[in-house]
C-alpha cells in the first residue's frame, strides 16, 4: 500500500469518528462503527484496522473489548466523564456507594475509584490490575479505576437518572447509598465515614423510604440501621419496624470488624466500633 492509499484510509477513519460524533455516539461498539462505516466509504474489512489506527493516533480509547470511547481530539467532542463510562461497562449500572456519597454530598473525601452496583448475572470486566500500586482490584478504564459491586438482581433498586454534563446517568439515591454503607462499608471509606455520612444526612432522610429499603435488603441491615438511627437520636415509632425483622443471634455493626465489643439486646447488634458502648 503506497502512502497516499494510507492516507486515505486515515481519513475515512477519522470521518467515521466525527460521524459517530454527530449522532452522539460518545461511547461505540465495534458493531455500531460497522454500521455506520458504509457512510463513509470505509470497508468492513479495514474496520478494525481503522480502530487500531485511531487508537494509536488518540482518537479513540479501548474501554474494553469491542467498546470505546471519543477523546476530546474529535472537534466538538466533550471529555467523557467516568461515570457516563461506568453506564457503558455493564447493564444494568448505578453508580454507587462512594462514588455516590461524595455526589450527595454525604462525604467530604474523593474516592480514587468508581463504584457502580450492577447485578450478578451479568459479565463485568474482569478485574486486571494486580500487581498495581493502587490496589490492584479495580478494572482500568478511561483513565479511571472501577470497581463492581454485583447484587442478586431483586436488590438493584433504590436508584435514580441524574445529569452528569452532557451524559444522563442512573446513580443509586442518598436512602440506598447510606444502606449500601452498612452493609459494605470497605466500598464506602470504612464504616466511620458510613456514620459521618448518616449524621450529614440526617435532617433530610426519607425515613419510610430508608426503612423500607433496608427491610427489602435482610435482617441484618435493618437492625444495623435501627440501631445507627436510634444512637444519633431519631426518635420515631417507625423504627420498631426495624426491630421486627426477624434476625438469627447477635450481628456485627460493622461488618467488616472484628466480631467484640458489647451487645446490644434491644437491635441484637454487637457494637464492635473502638470506644463505642451500646446503652
Amino acid at each position: 500500500m503506497n502512502n497516499h492509499q494510507k492516507l486515505k484510509r486515515s481519513a475515512t477513519g477519522i470521518d467515521l469518528v466525527r460521524l459517530l460524533a454527530s449522532e452522539g455516539s460518545r461511547i461505540f461498539t465495534t458493531e455500531q462503527a460497522r454500521e455506520w462505516a458504509p457512510q463513509v466509504g470505509l470497508k468492513d474489512d479495514y474496520l478494525v484496522e481503522a480502530l487500531y489506527h485511531l487508537r494509536r493516533d488518540r482518537w479513540i480509547v479501548q474501554l474494553r473489548r469491542g467498546l470505546y470511547a471519543l477523546t476530546a481530539e474529535v472537534p466538538g467532542v466533550a471529555p467523557i466523564h467516568e461515570f457516563e463510562i461506568a453506564m457503558a461497562l455493564v447493564q444494568p449500572a448505578a453508580v454507587s456507594h462512594w462514588s455516590a456519597m461524595h455526589f450527595h454530598g454525604l462525604t467530604q473525601q474523593v474516592p480514587r475509584r468508581v463504584y457502580v452496583l450492577t447485578t450478578t448475572d451479568v459479565s463485568m470486566p474482569r478485574k486486571r490490575t494486580a500487581g498495581r500500586s493502587d490496589g490492584g482490584d479495580g478494572f482500568p478504564a478511561g483513565g479511571a479505576t472501577f470497581t463492581f459491586v454485583g447484587v442478586d438482581a431483586t436488590r438493584f433498586f433504590g436508584t435514580r437518572q441524574v445529569w452528569i454534563g452532557e451524559a444522563r446517568v442512573t446513580m443509586t439515591d442518598p436512602e440506598r447509598t447510606l444502606i449500601d454503607g452498612l452493609s459494605k462499608p470497605q466500598f464506602c471509606g470504612d464504616f466511620a465515614e458510613v456514620l459521618q455520612a448518616f449524621q450529614v444526612r440526617l435532617d433530610d432522610l426519607d425515613l419510610d423510604r430508608i426503612i423500607d429499603y433496608a427491610v427489602r435488603l435482610d435482617g441484618a441491615t435493618a437492625r444495623r440501621l435501627g440501631w445507627v438511627l436510634e444512637h444519633l437520636g431519631l426518635e420515631s415509632p417507625h423504627l420498631e419496624r426495624l426491630r421486627s425483622v426477624p434476625v438469627m443471634g447477635y450481628r456485627t455493626l460493622d461488618p467488616t470488624g472484628e466480631r467484640q465489643g458489647p451487645c446490644d439486646g434491644r437491635w441484637m447488634i454487637q457494637v464492635n466500633l473502638p470506644g463505642r458502648i451500646a446503652t
